[in-house]
Order: C-alpha cells, then sequence, then structure tokens
C-alpha cells in the first residue's frame, strides 16, 4: 500500500445546515462543495466531509468514542476568545506541551474539535504532529 496523505474524514451530524453553518461560519473552513446530504468543507489538505445521519446519533458523543477533528491554528488564544464569544463549548481550556498549546471544542453534535498552534524549534521549524493530545 502507497499512501501519499489522508484525504478526507467523513462524521455524521444530526443537522447538515446547522453543522455546515457552525464549521464555516464559526469554525472558518470554507465550503469546498455541496450538494443534497453531502458537504466537503477545507482549506489545503484533508477535507471534512459532513453527511446526515441515517437515523439519530445514538451510538454515544465524540467524548465517548474518542473521534477528534484537529485543525492547526496560529494563535490559539485569540481562537478560543472568539469561539467563546460565539457561544462554542471548550471542553479542556488551552494546556501547553513541549510541542505547543492545544485545547478542545465541541461542535453542535459534540464531536471534539483540537485546536493545536504548534511550537517552534529555534523559530525555524515547525513543529510536528499531535502526539499527546488525544483527550484522556
Amino acid at each position: 500500500m502507497n499512501i501519499k496523505h489522508l484525504g478526507s474524514v467523513i462524521i455524521a451530524v444530526s443537522d447538515l445546515e446547522k453543522s455546515v453553518q457552525f464549521y464555516n461560519e464559526v469554525i472558518g473552513l470554507p465550503v469546498r462543495n455541496k450538494r443534497g446530504d453531502w458537504a466537503e468543507l477545507g482549506r489545503d489538505g484533508a477535507t471534512l466531509i459532513l453527511h446526515p445521519a441515517s437515523r439519530p446519533i445514538n451510538t454515544g458523543t465524540s467524548i465517548e468514542n474518542g473521534i477528534v477533528v484537529g485543525l492547526v491554528v496560529g494563535d490559539i488564544e485569540s481562537a478560543v476568545q472568539e469561539l467563546k464569544t460565539r457561544n462554542v463549548t471548550v471542553y479542556r481550556e488551552i494546556a501547553s506541551h513541549k510541542v505547543g498549546k492545544n485545547c478542545i471544542v465541541l461542535d453542535p453534535d459534540k464531536y471534539m474539535i483540537s485546536l493545536f498552534e504548534p511550537s517552534y524549534d529555534g523559530g525555524s521549524q515547525q513543529a510536528r504532529g499531535f502526539h499527546g493530545f488525544a483527550p484522556l
């Protein structure tokens, strides 16, 4: 197998329009494509795909099943302050780690979104990965 990169993350949502509005207008991911019961959002790299759950979501929240959408941000403090003004639930406040800072917020279906601001090694290279940022 010769995998080049992650192509997408697909999550089932209880209200497609509400979730598209959240990820587009609140989080800031541009809508790449939207048709019927399918919406693709993102900038460069992997695409976040939203589609309606075929039945009510009753298999547990992302908090219970460990699903996390990870987003890299330039300034985590201002990002969190902006999200709080938009009444987004902060599940875990900002924590500092050797490789950067992160926090976790919740989307309308309580999927966890990990915001990560990487540290720079000597100011020349961005830290890589999200190791250690999965919820405990």
